[in-house]
């Protein structure tokens, strides 16, 4: 049986059977608030959708996965529930050329994220409702055809409680018989239908430009809304409208633009048009570091993009997911950059996004741009490093080829030619043609259907006097492509400053390519096959200009070379090319002079995986009680109460682990010791107080007298996290049943027990749960959403079990199921290399000994 899954073919047949016309949805949501003595608590939902046979067939099916279904009408026609739905699919045959079906159902409220989210606010009681649906989860909401070419308009009616507010796509308003009805949307796709509703804290503002009035909302749990910046968020919004109506020339065609901030989400955000949802952790509860607020900046203008890379013009099957996430996150940071304050967010992408590319790159499951998507489990993984970030960095490299200009007047033909409608690749390659005059296929081969990352390396010759004879650029990779690259000149300059001097542009093909441009410049300390970042590869050095990176990182001027620096070197501790303990050591040494916070906060995230994954078991205790030494010493001195001084804060505490760095940590919680300017609010409390739980310095009663401080949802998953990471076997074995033997826990309760459940510290008293797991996920996977199975699966793999057993282990598996879910595979298979890549990383280490 097809069961809850959609192959592309079943979506191609049906997309030529039919076209779909309208839909009219209508919930009862009432049913979420009060008692119930349902097992499972539903709603009704009444869908009406009107459509056409464009095709020679007589017979389709409907989606919809539903505890029960009421009624089926097709045509006036009635058909029995219990012989045309099998709980994920409605039969209809006996199609007429016109048609009518009307689906009532009783749907259910979701705990994991998706479809209709329910959630009870701890604090106060109350209900909060949203629905999240990408992939192919309105089906869990409304009947439909849930797959992205079948667009068309809708209308939502809901019934909710009194003192509720709902948000819809449109906009919307409640009639005298209490009911919210909402206008009819322009056509688009099933996913990204939605329904918000509760008592939500809401805001409003209006966009303003010429005759075009845009009304803006945002909105966040009672319980956050003191905490709420919501005129930061409409800054950001403004911002990115002025830019997109700059540069797109088609105005934002979804009417209103409501942002919502809602609790238990699954992702970043969703581009809903007109209907944005965010995940509540963007409304700062604490002090943050200015890398927060860009972040959520760079997500405000990801959705927005999205309002025509996605919403606007839709791909028609999730093969060309990039056709919106590439470009959504290539312009978030392009807007960033252009329109706010944050204008070194290419620095952060460099950084940031592009190891996140890196890693997915170089995985057994990497997958061209331009992905094979075999059904909505295939769909469902691919919203990975690949589709977004490595795609976002092939669309910078593509400004690059073929110019910003060209760029922008595609995307302006684009959006013309395709509103409202459904394209693939060649839709957009045959007009980037017609803008640049450039090649697009060759290109798009080369970039967009192919997989893994090349690797740019520098080959200098000098003459007698030092002055280059030759410099060439050497490229590695199973593909080798074209890449329009800088190659940059640094050297050392009398104040000890590391600078560019020289800097040529070339267009890098084959394994050898000379940059005739820098011939006869003088010796360089340091060479830069990337310089600007201008394309996607894993950039190496020659021995002169690494052994110039470990004395001088911190003299690097220009904050996008060094963070294309410290990048290289992660990179090169990742395959296992430079000892852990290097890295180690070049952090200690330069980290507290990165000036860009957000480059310090990834370094910081990289140092403690070196560290605690890469490094030689024997060298561990060593390195982690140096960088709990270089935090603390770097913490004292930075300046009081800056960013910095926070951001090393929080790194002390998750390295910290003897008795005098844990004595420290208490008495910054009980006041008995202080920091100068450094403010311990609530966020700050739980960072100090998690090491203190996972060495047994923190009991239970403790954790829930921290808690009582902070007795909020946000407070509450702190609460479970720590709860799981304290070292008692019995507190693994109960985290263990909660996470694997039951799904009593939402998403969210899910996340923070897996976070608590392995700690470094902790590799021997989680050891038997390795053989638990192997035993345990098929079964699981079978059992819960696509979702949670993600998230079990990932985060219970032993990777701290990392030895040659572990590894054996997972390839017997691997061998005695090869029949598995194929999404399964893949997430073993993933966490099988991120192993394997740690072993041939504590070997380097080990041989530096």
């Amino acid at each position: 049986m097809p069961g809850e899954n959609l192959s592309r073919d079943e979506a191609h047949e049906r997309a030529a059977l039919l076209s779909v016309d309208g839909y009219e949805v209508a919930l009862d949501l009432r049913s979420a608030v009060g008692a119930s003595d349902e097992a499972v608590r539903t709603f009704r939902s009444v869908t009406t959708i009107r459509f056409r046979r464009t095709g020679t067939g007589t017979s389709t099916f409907a989606d919809l996965i539903a505890p029960s279904v009421n009624a089926v009408t097709l045509n006036g026609r009635s058909l029995d529930p219990a012989e045309v739905f099998d709980g994920a699919r409605i039969a209809l045959d006996g199609l007429a050329d016109e048609n009518t079906l009307v689906v009532d159902a009783q749907c259910a409220y979701s705990r994991t994220g998706e479809g209709m989210h329910r959630f009870v606010d701890p604090e106060d009681g109350e209900v909060y409702l949203y629905t999240q649906y990408e992939p192919a989860d309105a089906r869990r909401v409304y009947a439909n055809f849930e797959q992205p070419d079948l667009k068309a308009p809708y209308r939502f009616s809901v019934t909710a409680p009194e003192e509720w507010t709902v948000w819809s796509n449109g906009a919307g308003e409640r009639d005298a018989e209490g009911v919210w009805r909402f206008a009819e949307t322009a056509p688009i796709s099933t996913y990204i239908t939605c329904v918000v509703a509760g008592p939500y804290h809401y805001v409003t503002d209006t966009y303003r430009r010429g005759d075009l009035e845009i009304p803006l909302g945002a909105m966040c749990r009672k319980g956050l809304a003191k905490h709420f910046d919501a005129d930061d968020v409409f800054l950001i919004t403004k911002q990115g409208f002025d830019f997109f109506h700059d540069n797109f020339d088609f105005p934002y065609p979804f009417g209103k633009y409501d942002q919502a901030f809602v609790p238990e989400y699954n992702l970043g955000a969703m581009e809903n048009p007109g209907m944005v949802t965010f995940r509540e952790e963007y409304v700062f509860r604490g002090k943050v570091t200015q890398a927060s607020y860009e972040a959520r900046a760079n997500v405000i203008l990801h959705e927005m993009a999205h309002m025509w890379f996605g919403d606007l013009v839709t791909m028609v099957w999730w093969d060309d997911l990039w056709l919106k996430e590439s470009f959504a996150d290539f312009m978030g940071s392009f807007v960033n950059a252009e329109a706010t304050r944050f204008t070194n967010s290419w620095v952060t992408f460099a950084n940031n996004r592009k190891s996140w590319a890196y890693r997915a790159d170089q995985l057994p499951s990497t997958h061209p741009i331009t992905a094979d998507i075999r059904d909505l489990e295939d769909a469902k993984l691919n919203f990975d490093g690949i589709t977004y970030a490595k795609g976002a960095s092939v669309l910078k490299q593509l400004v690059a080829y073929a110019g910003r200009d060209a760029f922008l007047e595609g995307a302006r033909r684009y959006f013309k030619r395709h509103a409202y409608g459904n394209t693939r690749l060649g839709d957009l390659l045959a007009i980037l043609e017609e803008t640049s005059g450039r090649d697009m296929k060759g290109w798009a081969k080369s970039w967009l259907q192919t997989s893994g990352v090349n690797v740019l390396a520098p080959d200098v010759t000098y003459d007698a006097e030092g002055r280059i004879t030759e410099l060439a650029v050497l490229q590695e990779g199973d593909e080798l492509r074209p890449h329009r690259t800088a190659v940059g000149l640094y050297r050392l300059d009398a104040d000890g400053a590391l600078t560019r001097y020289a800097r040529a542009e070339a267009d890098v093909t084959g394994v050898r390519t000379v940059v005739a441009g820098l011939a006869g410049e003088e010796r360089p300390d340091l060479v830069l096959v990337n310089d600007d970042d201008l394309t996607y590869c894993k950039m190496r050095f020659d021995e002169g200009s690494l052994a110039t990176l470990r004395e001088h990182l911190g003299d690097v001027t220009d904050p996008l070379a060094r963070a294309l620096c410290w990048s290289a070197l992660w990179n090169l501790t990742r395959d296992g090319l430079m000892p852990a303990r290097d890295f180690v050591a070049v952090v200690l040494a330069f980290a507290g002079r990165e000036t860009e916070i957000g480059v310090l906060q990834m370094v910081h995230a990289w140092t403690k995986s070196a560290a605690t994954l890469y490094a030689a078991p024997e060298w561990r205790e060593e390195g982690g009680r140096l960088l709990a030494e270089g935090g603390l010493r770097e913490l004292r001195a930075a300046e009081p109460g800056s960013e910095h001084q926070l951001t090393w804060a929080r790194f002390f505490a998750a390295t910290a682990s003897t008795d005098a760095d844990l004595q420290l940590l208490e008495g910054l919680l009980d006041g008995t010791a202080r920091i100068d300017g450094l403010d311990v609010d609530q966020e700050l409390r739980w960072a100090l107080l998690s090491p203190l739980a996972a060495h047994g310095r923190a009991d239970e009663a403790r954790i829930g007298e921290e808690l009582a401080r902070d007795d909020t949802a946000t407070g509450k998953r702190h609460q479970v996290r720590l709860l799981a990471s304290r070292p008692s076997a019995a507190v693994k074995a109960q985290a263990w049943a909660q996470v694997v033997e039951s799904d009593a826990l939402s998403n969210a309760l899910v996340e923070a027990t897996i976070a608590g459940f392995a700690q470094p510290s902790q590799r021997e008293l989680i050891a038997p749960y390795a053989e638990k797991y192997f035993a345990a996920i098929e079964r699981l996977w079978a059992e819960r959403s696509i979702q949670i199975g993600m998230d079990v699966v990932r985060g219970l793999f032993p990777g701290l079990q990392d030895d040659a057993a572990t590894l054996a282990a997972t390839d017997a598996w691997l061998s005695a199921h090869e029949s598995a879910a194929p999404a399964l595979r893949r997430l073993v298979l993933e966490a099988r290399d991120d192993l394997a890549r740690a072993l041939r990383a504590q070997e380097c280490d080990r041989a530096a000994e």
